[in-house]
């Protein structure tokens, strides 16, 4: 996997603009979520389709790592699944 915890730098864009965040990712959160069935890039991409669907891109924090997700939406880790 190489660096622990992983890094990213994600762009969300739409017809409003964009926004820029830093999301990290342990490898241990990674296989928690995964078991390591996806890329960790879609581990991340499948967590933004999850937050976009509860807030605005703009309420997602600037810099943050995946498992501060589960504080906000304690649902995160039963439905992630569903979005990868």
């Amino acid at each position: 996997m190489g660096d622990d915890p992983m890094v990213f730098n994600v762009v969300v864009s739409d017809s409003a603009g964009s926004t820029r965040h830093r999301v990290t990712l342990g490898n241990g959160t990674y296989q928690k979520l995964t078991g390591g069935k996806v890329t960790p890039d879609e581990c991340v991409k499948a967590a933004f389709k999850f937050l976009l669907e509860r807030e605005s891109k703009s309420d997602i924090l600037p810099s943050f790592d995946i498992n501060v997700i589960n504080l906000s939406f304690s649902s995160f880790e039963r439905e992630f699944a569903g979005y990868i």
